[in-house]
């Protein structure tokens, strides 16, 4: 039988009974005749306090342990659970033994210090450094808790409407997006490959998959083929993109949430992203009322009326054509208003997007019909052969949290964006097939995780809501 958290054992109403903590210290006070030890396991907030009384003759080797004990130390205490009489907490324990797991983070006032995460604010900067550690704060476990819950929504949802979850792979030779942003996968060493064979191209036939590959950035292609199968799919797992950009919005590895339903022209789709987001949001609200609080105090004030508004809310639909008069509008009011300015053919900036939700709506906005040159070659063609079936789902404070479309199922058309964008239609035959042989109208759309959590937490910086951020110049852990 697994260990009883803290979490529960502090809900207890059973006082005189024998329990056991099991966890990391995160405090030790030394008064006279008790010393107080504050342990916790990250299942909650709180630690629980152990107080150890000398009066009572602890044992030798008790008092030797105690002596080791300092912040980070792993420990194991037996004790009583009994009432409290510090405020802020019903119980703590009457311990009577301790052991120490491993070594302790050190007797010597250097040592001590010399654990990174003392009982004080660090930064996040600084948290980032020491991203093996950096759970053990209560920011990060929060973090954690929150992503690990809203991960299950996710797949709670999906099971409960019938989808089925697909794992697309993760080395591929096609590029979804067709943006070229690819990491690539090879075994050949580039420069004895051109020496070889005295040529400055390298003969990917000798490669470990006979082609050139790549890493996914995104399992869509594939989850169309089971779409047109099976009605209903979605996959759940990381992508990457090779985007040379350091900011707090970009991530080289992310998971990434993508629906795909047979028979669901691009208003299914729009219905179907916006009763998803509501539930995501409300199992948050719901089952991380102690997480969002803190989030909510110590992250971005308003997070909890922000999710609460929204998972109430009534999504506006608009299409992008009406969205640039309104930014173009604004414009007109104040000329210094976007950085960017706006235009029918630009791609909507987080400004204008923040605009739209915050501004004209006052709520969640989908935008649709997008000029077809600022869009995938995958999606639908509309009948004025000028923009496509394309959706955005903004919110307000962070503007795109879902992008999708209805997929275009002309295989004539289809080909022809291909040759538009400059893809060579050879290369994606067997997605070409799927036109060929019982094509259907098909839809789907693109979630990234730790795009959610950000705007969840109000997480500012995208590397605080994944364990061990993958970007520029960062591969470390």
């Amino acid at each position: 039988m697994l260990p009883k958290l803290i979490k529960y054992i502090l809900q207890e109403k059973a006082l005189s009974q024998d329990v056991t903590i099991r966890g990391w210290v995160r405090t030790k006070r030394d008064m006279k005749n008790l010393i107080f030890v504050e342990v916790y396991d990250g299942s909650c907030f709180a630690g629980i306090q152990c107080t150890f009384d000398r009066s009572a003759n602890l044992d030798k080797q008790v008092e030797a342990a105690l002596t080791m004990v300092n912040t980070g130390a792993s420990v194991k205490i037996n004790g009583k659970l009994v009432p409290s009489p510090a405020s802020g907490q019903a119980v703590e324990v009457a311990a009577n033994s301790i052991i120490i797991f491993g070594e302790a983070p050190g007797e010597t006032t250097e040592d001590i210090q010399a654990y990174p995460l003392q009982k004080k604010r660090h930064t996040l900067e600084f948290l980032r450094e020491i991203a093996h550690l950096r759970p053990r704060t209560n920011m990060f476990g929060a973090v954690s808790r929150l992503r690990s819950r809203l991960s299950f929504a996710i797949h709670c949802y999906f099971q409960e409407n019938d989808f089925h979850y697909l794992h697309t792979p993760i080395i591929t030779a096609g590029d979804c997006e067709g943006a070229g942003s690819m990491f690539q996968v090879t075994t050949l060493d580039p420069i004895k490959e051109i020496k070889k064979s005295a040529a400055t191209c390298i003969d990917y036939t000798n490669d470990f998959f006979g082609k050139k590959t790549f890493l996914t950035v995104s399992g869509q292609l594939e989850a169309e083929t089971y779409a047109t199968a099976i009605s209903r799919v979605y996959t759940f797992g990381p992508t990457f993109r090779a985007e040379n950009s350091n900011t707090s919005r970009h991530l080289a590895e992310f998971w990434m949430i993508e629906p795909e339903i047979a028979f669901a022209d691009l208003n299914d789709n729009m219905t179907l992203a916006e009763d998803f987001l509501k539930y995501v949001f409300n199992a948050a609200l719901n089952e991380c009322q102690d997480e969002l609080k803190f989030f909510d105090t110590y992250v971005e004030k308003g997070i909890i009326d922000n999710l609460q508004n929204v998972a109430n809310a009534k999504f506006t639909y608009i299409t992008y054509t009406e969205a640039v008069k309104e930014l173009e509008k604004a414009v007109v009011s104040s000329s210094d208003l976007f950085e960017f300015k706006p235009y029918w053919g630009c791609d909507l900036q987080s400004e204008h997007e923040k605009f739209l939700t915050e501004k004209v709506a006052k709520g969640p906005v989908i935008v649709t019909d997008y000029p077809k040159e600022i869009k995938a070659f995958y999606m639908k063609l509309n009948d004025d052969g000028k923009t496509v079936r394309a959706m955005d789902v903004l919110v307000p404070r962070l503007g795109e949290i879902i992008g999708g479309s209805q997929r275009e199922d002309n295989l004539e058309k289809l080909i022809n964006r291909m040759n538009e964008m400059g893809l060579n239609p050879e290369d994606y035959s067997w997605y070409l097939d799927l036109r060929r042989y019982g094509t259907v109208p098909h839809s789907g759309f693109g979630l990234g995780l730790e795009r959610l959590i950000q705007y969840v937490s109000g997480m500012a910086n995208i590397r605080d809501v994944i364990p061990f951020p993958r970007a520029v110049g960062q591969a470390d852990f």
